[in-house]
């Protein structure tokens, strides 16, 4: 393990902080597959004048770096000696909101909303804590607690209004990845969240379309066509709106007597193989350069979502919906179909089977089944 010492940048006082940093090997980022750095810093009670003007302060600075220097010895030492592991009580003081903030860092790479997410969660947890540090050692179960009731009852959006259920579960969350992620890379070893119970999301209502429903919006006009063919085709593979809009020809390709995708998710990162219907490839048009996008001009635009309203209302369709509702109706009508859980979970390219059990609420025929049974009484 290598250990170094940094100098912050200078505070409204013109002092600037000491602190370690150690470097303890590399792990793999399961999202990207890339080799990371593992790292984390420990507070020292030292600083050093940013401009030293007097006599005093010259000599107050060699001091704390000689100070300095001497514990980053001693910890290399203790390291060495097998008396401090990478797990051991020096990096329990190292700044969790540091961590925090690498790991938030290393999502700007990937989804937007996904960054966000993040990035508010840091805001939030520092807002909750109040002070400017906050250590791997102060992140216990009364600590989870306590963001816990911050979250519900206390946490506000930029007008003012509450946390939604859906947004408390997504920033709480991110909290207990930050954790179990130090835990794997041996940061920690007692986790806090075993014993801290999870906000609950909504679960809010999918807005998607019937079969029937699917074949009115298809016969009726759009004002944008290429919205029309991409809105359909996700309805008919059930894509995301990202991965549709991402899609170029390279990722088709022939597979025996049809046609395949083998594409990356922007979501998730996961590779996913997904043979095509022969409405999906017939909406896809005619093929062409590999670099080339499937749907080109396809923007994520308010013009475009009030487009959506407009068709749908030239289909006599009434139900608000929304590009992700695409998706919904893919899930809905496969179910309907008789397609297994599980098989429709990798259709959708779910990594866990409990969000793609929502859509068996919806088709439950046996709950269906139950309710219109029912005998007359009147």
């Amino acid at each position: 393990m290598k250990i170094s010492i940094e100098i912050r940048k200078p505070d409204t006082e013109g002092k600037r902080a000491i602190r370690l940093i150690y470097y303890s090997g590399s792990y793999t980022d399961p999202e990207t597959g890339k080799r990371r750095h593992k790292r984390s810093r420990e507070p020292l009670d030292l600083f050093l004048y940013d401009k030293p003007r007097t006599p005093a302060q010259r000599h107050h600075n060699k001091e704390a770096e000689r100070a300095a220097e001497a514990i980053r010895a001693k910890r290399l030492y203790e390291y060495e000696t097998g008396k401090h592991g990478l797990g051991g009580s020096n990096q329990l003081k190292a700044s969790f909101f540091d961590y925090f903030q690498s790991i938030t860092d290393e999502k700007a790479a990937g989804s937007k909303s996904n960054h966000s997410i993040w990035v508010s969660t840091l805001k939030h947890l520092k807002v909750f804590h109040r002070l400017p540090e906050l250590t791997f050692e102060e992140v216990d179960q009364a600590f989870l607690e306590g963001f816990k009731h911050y979250l519900i009852h206390i946490a506000r959006t930029k007008s003012t209004a509450p946390l939604s259920s859906n947004t408390q579960h997504a920033y709480f969350n991110k909290l207990r990845a930050a954790l179990n992620q130090a835990e794997q890379q041996g940061i920690i070893h007692d986790n806090p969240v075993r014993r801290v119970k999870n906000i609950k999301p909504e679960n809010n209502q999918r807005v998607y379309l019937t079969e029937e429903e699917l074949r009115a919006l298809a016969k009726a006009d759009c004002r944008y066509e290429v919205l029309k063919r991409a809105f359909l085709f996700s309805a008919c593979t059930g894509l995301r709106w990202s991965d549709v809009q991402k899609l170029v020809w390279g990722d088709v390709e022939q597979f025996y007597d049809g046609h395949r995708l083998i594409f990356r998710q922007k979501k998730t990162k996961g590779l996913q193989y997904l043979d095509l219907n022969r409405t999906a490839i017939k909406l896809m048009g005619l093929p062409k350069a590999p670099s080339e996008r499937v749907f080109k001009g396809l923007k994520y635009s308010s013009w475009h979502n009030m487009e959506l309203t407009r068709w749908a209302m030239n289909a006599g369709i009434t139900k608000h919906i929304t590009f992700h509702s695409a998706r919904h109706t893919f899930a809905v009508i496969q179910l309907s179909r008789g397609v297994d859980i599980y098989s429709l979970s990798r259709l959708l390219g779910h990594s866990e089977l409990r969000t793609t059990e929502i859509y068996a609420d919806i088709i439950e025929p046996r709950q269906r089944e139950a309710m219109v049974s029912f005998p007359e009484v009147l």
